[in-house]
């Protein structure tokens, strides 16, 4: 009865089918990876795709042939996986051509099983945690053309087996910690592009035989601890482009034979131990496009030769010992963009036509003995954004031209002779966030339309004697100014309203002659942090507000007619109290002068007379005046001067120590002002002692204790870690010659009452204690480096809440994943928070800092730039 069969016939027939196609089970391939996907970690679900209901090639991150039978091509890289990387799963993908498991989490050793799949040209396993040593068995790998396994944890040897893969040309094997030499056989690479070793543990000599890597474009083999010097040999690299060997512990002369490197366009050899003058050959590169020799100990003049780099874009000099003239050949460089030659011994003035010829973006000359004028068109091509050229000592006027320089950013011009009136025209310098004119011969008064600059951060102009002029009207109302310091610049007439005031944190006008009254209007100024109206002409009764209040006596003093807490009070005595307060007083000075005559003449007469030297904001006192503020000097740690400003003490003694030389270096630090450091006040000293004073107006509790008192929330602590780390910052990289902290601890770090903005306290005092003044260069570098290992510490400290402290030495055997672990658990995070990346980064930059070896530990420089790009990581 075929003609009578029913519709369910037809529907039961169809169930039969499906049924044996469900049963059928999936190809091995697409099993294998299923069981892959069965053991990682897969917290974002990344994988949801994966499914055994259609085949793999369908599944992201998965490409097949053309035929769809067999897979040529994996890519799980950013797919937030974790674990360890099970190898027998991938031993079915005979035909896999590209595997890529970059940026996730995988730990563990890596799996031999995927060095047996023969036919694979490209394999990317970079940014993970991968450990133990490289494994062996990578000759299968013939037709392997790049591996790249940058950033992981891999330790031992490099491995030799590589050098015989005849097609490789990418090899990667940068920031895990690889020990012994560069092996001598990686100068056998046959087809070798691109080589980067860079960051790890290497040490030993680095093997002339890398010259005969003649197609090589690309090395990068510094950030390791190398010995001896660079093999000239490396000059017989004729295809290179790209040299790095920074950071490297390498001595001895630059080569000459690398002027045989014509094709080379960029070489980096910062921060090694390299001496004598830069060879005249190296004129002769010309294709050179980035040339960065600075932190060495490099003497001599630059070459005249230099004026053939017809191509140079940066020439980076800074932090050497050279002298001479700067050449007119480096003006006339088409390319030029970035010039820093700073803290070296250049003399003579910047060349005429400097900025001209090329687009000059950042200039940095300071630290020399540069004298003349500011080249008239040093902004003539339109695109300068930082000019930096304090500590030197240039004279004439400020050019006019400067304000039509738009795109200025940052001007530094602070420790010279500068003179005449302050020529800009702020609305012209709509980019303009940090002025210093601080320390120069200026007059004529500040610009009175200082507010149209609405980026402007920080502004100082302190210490121009002859300045004079009122404050502008609306000076308060800049919208992003945060520091204001016009201290010592004969200044009068009243202090102007202060009227939307919300970003403004440091005011200083001491030693000025302001009058007229403290307004109640301060007190809109919420975010102020320190103010400093000492020795001006002000009267009048102090507002009670608890801005005015808060600041201490030492911000007030020196105002004859004003009073009112925490000053005088405004209130008259009666006689009898005033009778009884002078037979006290006098009672008192009586028995202090028998008390102390003898010890003074004593002292005088066998150190030498005390000296008192006074800082910003510390009222100029006499050293008789301090030293009877001590209640014994030789173990003073406090002390409560006359106007009741309480100071922390220090104490150096002179003996082995250049005299002239430490108190250059304190009055350098005196002069150092950052909202992040507490500020050095001053000096009392004679021949065999110094008293340093520090500032004592912080008086809450400090990071540790505040740890060991409140677990901070997540923002509290990156702020934290971020004030500290811009700190240290500006001692290392704004002051010059750079200030080392010499003691970052958390009992170090001290905080304002109503802020949780970190100050870093007695800043330079122990390296100070220390100073072989005939070595400075060299001890200001080591100290720096106890710095950088101090803070990678203390983050650590911060993110755990107190409870890894000293965790250095710790820490060097433990998992990275593991530690992460438990940092997650401090902040509770969770696989799924927003924050995970952000932690990670953070701990990463920790580690980076605590790295045993020296050279790989980042500048602070780079740390904080690391910690900015990590504030803007979600995941």
């Amino acid at each position: 009865m075929k003609s009578k069969l029913k519709l369910y016939d037809y529907f039961n027939i169809f169930l039969f089918f499906a049924s044996m196609a469900e049963a059928t089970p999936p190809d091995p391939q697409t099993e294998s990876l299923l069981n892959l996907k069965s053991q990682l970690t897969d917290n974002s679900n990344s994988l949801k795709d994966w499914s055994e209901k259609v085949t793999c090639c369908s599944w992201s991150g998965v490409r097949c042939n053309q035929n769809s039978t067999s897979v040529i091509s994996l890519d799980l890289s950013s797919k937030n996986l974790a674990g360890i990387l099970p190898g027998k799963h991938f031993l079915v993908l005979t035909d896999l051509v590209e595997l890529n498991i970059s940026y996730n989490s995988f730990s563990g050793e890596f799996p031999t099983e995927i060095f047996n799949m023969t036919n694979l040209r490209s394999l990317d396993i970079s940014r993970n945690n991968f450990s133990g040593r490289f494994p062996n068995g990578g000759l299968n790998l013939k037709n392997l053309i790049l591996l790249d396994a940058l950033s992981n944890s891999f330790t031992g040897p490099l491995p030799i087996h590589l050098s015989q893969l005849e097609k490789l040309k990418v090899l990667n094997l940068a920031g895990s910690y690889f020990t012994g030499s560069i092996p001598s056989q990686y100068g056998s690479f046959k087809n070798l592009e691109f080589l980067h070793l860079g960051g790890n543990l290497l040490s030993g000599y680095i093997p002339k035989e890398l010259g005969s890597l003649k197609t090589l474009t690309h090395m990068e083999i510094g950030y390791n601890s190398y010995e001896g010097v660079i093999p000239w040999e490396i000059g017989n690299m004729s295809e290179l482009k790209y040299l790095d060997i920074a950071g490297a512990n390498l001595s001895g002369r630059l080569p000459k034979h690398f002027s045989n490197l014509t094709k080379l366009e960029s070489l980096f050899l910062f921060r090694n131990h390299l001496s004598s003058e830069i060879p005249w050959e190296f004129g002769e590169i010309t294709c050179l496009v980035n040339l960065d020799l600075s932190d060495n100990n490099l003497s001599g003049t630059i070459p005249e030769s230099f004026a053939g780099l017809k191509n140079l874009k940066l020439l980076n000099l800074m932090y050497n010992e050279m002298s001479g003239i700067i050449p007119d050949g480096i003006a006339q460089l088409p390319c030029l963009d970035t010039l820093f030659i700073w803290n070296n011994y250049f003399s003579g003035s910047l060349p005429k036509s400097l900025g001209m010829n090329s687009k000059l973006r950042w200039v940095d000359v300071s630290t020399n003995s540069l004298q003349g004028e500011i080249p008239q068109g040093i902004c003539s091509r339109g695109v300068l954004f930082k000019l930096i050229l304090f500590s030197n000592n240039f004279t004439g006027t400020l050019s006019p031209s400067l304000s039509n320089c738009s795109t200025l950013v940052r001007i530094r011009l602070e420790d010279n002779s500068f003179s005449g009136v302050i020529p800009f025209t702020f609305n012209q310098l709509p980019h303009i966030s940090y002025i210093d004119l601080s320390r120069n011969k200026l007059t004529g008064g500040i610009p009175q339309d200082i507010s149209k600059a609405t980026k402007l951060d920080y502004f100082n102009i302190s210490n121009n004697p002859e300045l004079g002029g009122k404050l502008p009207l609306d000076i308060w109302s800049a919208p992003n100014l945060h520091n204001f310091s016009a201290s010592s610049c004969s200044i009068y007439g009243c202090l102007p309203e202060f009227k939307s005031c919300k970003s403004i944190t440091v005011i200083e006008l001491s030693n000025n002659n302001i009058s007229g009254s403290l307004t109640p209007s301060l007190s809109a100024c919420f975010s102020l942090q320190k103010m400093d109206f000492s020795y001006n002409n002000l009267s009048g009764t102090i507002p009670s507000d608890k801005v005015f209040q808060s600041m201490g006596k030492h911000t007030y003093q020196g105002n004859a007619n004003l009073c009112g807490r925490p000053l005088k009070a405004c209130t008259a005595y009666s006689s009898r109290k005033i009778v009884s307060l002078l037979v006290a007083c006098l009672l008192s000075i009586l028995l202090m002068l028998a008390a102390t005559l003898g010890f003074y003449y004593i002292r005088q007469r066998s150190q030498g007379y005390w000296k008192m030297l006074s800082f910003l904001g510390l009222a100029h006192f006499t050293a008789d005046d301090v030293l009877r503020s001590f209640g014994s000097p030789e173990a003073a740690s406090k002390a409560v001067l006359p106007t009741g400003i309480t100071v922390i003490v220090r104490k150096i003694e002179l003996q082995g120590k250049n005299k002239d030389v430490l108190l250059h270096v304190l009055t350098q630090m005196g002069n150092a002002r950052h909202v992040n450091l507490v500020r050095l006040l001053g000096l009392c000293y004679n021949n065999h002692l110094v008293y340093v004073l520090y500032d004592n107006n912080m008086q809450t509790a400090t990071l540790a204790e505040k740890m060991r008192t409140k677990k901070k929330d997540w923002s509290t602590k990156k702020r934290i870690i971020y004030g500290i780390a811009k700190g240290l910052y500006f001692l290392h990289h704004e002051c010059y010659p750079a200030i080392p902290h010499g003691d970052v601890k958390s009992t170090n770090i001290l905080f304002d009452d109503d802020n949780m903005e970190p100050c870093l306290g007695e800043f330079g005092f122990k390296y100070m204690l220390h100073l072989n003044t005939d070595q400075m260069n060299h001890v200001i570098r080591d100290e720096q480096q106890k710095d950088i290992y101090s803070f990678g510490e203390l983050v650590l400290e911060i993110l755990t809440n107190g409870k890894m402290m000293n965790a250095g030495r710790l820490i060097q055997n433990k998992a990275k994943d593991v530690l992460l672990q438990q940092v997650y658990m401090e902040n509770d995070v969770s696989f799924s928070d927003f924050k995970q990346g952000q932690v990670q980064r953070l701990v990463e930059v920790a580690l980076l800092c605590i790295t045993s070896n020296e050279s790989h530990r980042p500048c602070m420089e780079d740390v904080l730039r690391l910690l900015s790009e990590a504030e803007k990581i979600e995941v």
